[in-house]
């Protein structure tokens, strides 16, 4: 956190506290001198804006670190942990109820529900060759074990959509909002210009040298690649049986839709695209964002981690013994 940067004078930064409420500054735009006209919006960030450099006039800082960069850090991870990290941790407490009571009882099931979708289909006289009786009782058996799932999940309050988009959800407001509160701070005139951090050479613009967008974009697709570092062996040999029974289908020219490489892809051209887009934003928003990201990282690596740690315990619970005991020892006796 410290920069090379010398750290705004207090007579300037007190000067500032008192001159930012002027209308000049906020309340109006550069049309010929008209009034703005203030929303709900624009009152809220304003609100939020006067509260975050009276934060960073209040913490006491050492003269080395410079006041709006440590701030924006701050209230970053802050933010993050009383606002983002529980959602996370309810989404992954969801995701093992999924994996350890819906899909093993699924799995039971699945005999039992070919075995009804065969009666069905007896029931309806289908008629057909061997391949097309195959694809029907495939087809009928999979909408019954589309419906059991839906059921289970909805018992047990583990639905898939949910578990993957709450979590997204609840960090949107906050990064639109902290983005356009830093966005409009960073207006001039403002006290970001005259503050530097690492490679900004002010908050209020840009990295001349593109080197936070370009980190920015990295933590962002070390983000999206790191499900597959700590996965487990069940889990490899799982996605192995899916990809292989997807090959399968496609060889006989079924469709198959994989929502969750759709979504890899999808974060992996997002990754390229915030170093662009970042690259547009002041070095404030900059700052927050690959903060933020490198936040997300460190939440990722950290749920993944405890997800290892709790599948451990149950591979050497299921596994056999190392050695087996050996008869002949059990029948010696000590003299």
């Amino acid at each position: 956190m410290l920069s090379s940067a010398a750290r705004v004078s207090v007579p300037s930064r007190l000067a500032w506290r008192v001159n930012r409420h002027a209308p000049s500054v906020f309340n109006y735009t550069g049309n010929a001198g008209r009034p703005s006209r203030r929303t709900f919006i624009t009152t809220t960030i304003q609100s939020a804006s006067n509260g975050f450099l009276d934060l960073a006039l209040a913490l006491p800082y050492s003269e080395l670190i410079p006041p709006y960069s440590a701030t924006i850090i701050l209230t970053t991870v802050a933010s993050r942990l009383l606002l983002t990290v529980p959602f996370s941790i309810w989404a992954k407490r969801r995701q093992w109820i999924l994996e350890d009571v819906v899909v093993p009882q699924l799995r039971a099931e699945m005999p039992a529900v070919r075995k009804s979708a065969l009666q069905d289909m007896k029931t309806d006289r289908f008629r057909g060759n061997e391949d097309e009786a195959r694809m029907e009782l495939g087809k009928r058996a999979k909408q019954k074990l589309d419906r059991r799932r839906r059921e289970l999940t909805s018992s047990h309050g583990c639905s898939p959509v949910m578990t993957m988009l709450l979590p997204a959800i609840s960090q949107l407001p906050l990064f639109v909002g902290f983005s356009m509160m830093l966005n409009n701070l960073s207006k001039t005139p403002t006290v970001f210009d005259s503050e530097s951090f690492l490679t900004l050479t002010s908050l209020a613009h840009s990295d001349p040298t593109l080197t936070l967008p370009i980190v920015i974009g990295l933590i962002s697709f070390a983000n999206t690649e790191s499900s597959r570092w700590f996965i487990s062996a069940e889990a490899a040999k799982r996605e192995a049986q899916v990809q292989e029974w997807t090959d399968k289908r496609r060889s006989k020219g079924e469709t198959v839709i994989q929502p969750k490489k759709i979504i890899q892809t999808t974060l992996r051209i997002y990754s390229v695209a915030r170093i662009l887009i970042s690259a547009l934003f002041p070095g404030s928003v900059q700052l927050y964002w690959a903060t933020s990201a490198a936040f997300g990282l460190v939440q990722t690596w950290a749920l993944d981690f405890w997800d290892l740690r709790r599948l451990r315990p149950l591979s050497t619970t299921a596994s056999p013994p190392s050695e087996a005991v050996r008869p002949k020892s059990a029948g010696k006796r000590t003299s």
